[in-house]
């Protein structure tokens, strides 16, 4: 009797230490929404907006190496990057190497809810029509403000596989982003509320980070309604239905965000942390980054350039947010998130098409061979 009334107590405080850790965090979000700044749309350079095309173009019209992006990453890191990694999750894959890690970087204690998922879920590849073709180049097109007014849409629309990330829109900027979407990366707080998102051709790969982001799946695949008490550990509303069949339907290998984070970036290993975080989780950008070079020959990424040394910029390409609202999150480390990259564009390892990054297009002498 003693033990089954500390258990329930033990239960309760639990609950109240989670609950109020919440609170916590949604008085910061809400802090954060309140103050961030709104900045001006400044119009683009013309001259920039041509080298951005006809460089995008030239990268098209290239001829397509086969197995370039894991040759080079494999050169460039090492043994940090292991090119047979898997992009998704299978059942086949449920083995010791899933169970180190708690999620996002490793399914340690959620195998068996794992299971019960991926039985309802027939699909663990890249359609067949991609993933049988012989060299495939893909873009990863991220949310950044540099993408507005640069025209790229018809380019990005060229390559095979066309990533977005969370609930960066289509609708309404096609022209600067292309309206093609092979893959929609996102966890449950970013999956886009608008069903003119969707399509029935495009993938649906879920980025699993906690026990919620679990239950959210799991009540998607069974059209199940979260509970009340479940939907206190999202730090936005969350989308109930998916305009999707199973099929389309994915989760990411989460060794692949335990090699971009721990590895290639070099984190801290996760540990207990009862105040603040480690900045040990890597963004969906950059994991998209480090997921297309398991997935394509080459690879290409536009909308990228996040720098905390130009707050005044805009955020996304969807509104006028102001960059200085990246520099009061507490989960990423976006400096060294950028450095990677302008290290992987200057080694030639990906291609920066918009230049937010590393502007290989900005010198007139190269733009114009």
């Amino acid at each position: 009797m003693k033990r089954s009334i500390l258990k329930c107590c033990c239960r309760f405080s639990l609950r109240f230490l989670i609950f109020c850790v919440f609170i916590l965090s949604f008085v910061y979000v809400c802090k954060v929404g309140l103050d961030s700044r709104r900045c001006d749309v400044t119009d683009v350079d013309p001259e920039y907006v041509k080298r951005a095309k006809s460089f995008a173009k030239k990268v098209l019209e290239s001829e397509c190496r086969p197995a370039f992006a894991k040759s080079a990453m494999g050169r460039m890191f090492k043994k940090r990057y292991n090119a047979n990694l898997a992009a998704f999750t299978s059942k086949e894959d449920l083995g010791k190497s899933l169970h180190k890690y708690e999620p996002p970087f490793g399914f340690h204690s959620y195998v068996e809810q794992l299971e019960a998922i991926l039985q309802i879920m027939p699909e663990v590849d890249l359609p067949k029509g991609l993933s049988s073709k012989s060299c495939k180049r893909c873009v990863v097109i991220g949310s950044g403000g540099i993408l507005r007014g640069l025209d790229l849409g018809k380019i990005v629309d060229e390559f095979d596989i066309t990533i977005r990330l969370n609930n960066a829109p289509v609708t309404g900027h096609t022209w600067d982003v292309g309206n093609k979407t092979t893959i929609r990366m996102t966890y449950p707080e970013g999956a886009p509320v608008s069903e003119e998102e969707y399509n029935n051709s495009s993938l649906f790969v879920t980025v699993l980070y906690k026990n919620a982001d679990f239950l959210w799946l799991q009540s998607v695949l069974k059209n199940e309604t979260l509970s009340v008490w479940n939907r206190l550990f999202f730090w936005k509303s969350v989308v109930e239905r998916l305009p999707l069949t199973f099929k389309q339907l994915r989760i990411l290998n989460p060794l692949i965000v335990k090699e971009t984070a721990l590895d290639i970036l070099e984190y801290p290993q996760p540990g207990t942390k009862w105040i603040g975080w480690e900045k040990n989780i890597p963004t969906i950008g950059v994991t998209a980054i480090i997921l297309a070079t398991h997935l394509c020959d080459e690879v290409s990424f536009a909308g990228f350039g996040y720098d905390l040394n130009q707050p005044d910029i805009t955020l996304h390409y969807f509104d006028n947010l102001c960059m200085n609202a990246m520099s009061r999150q507490p989960m990423h480390d976006i400096m060294k998130e950028r450095e990677l990259i302008k290290r992987l564009v200057k080694e030639g390892v990906v291609t920066d098409l918009s230049g937010g990054i590393h502007c290989e297009f900005c010198n007139k002498h190269l733009a114009d061979t």
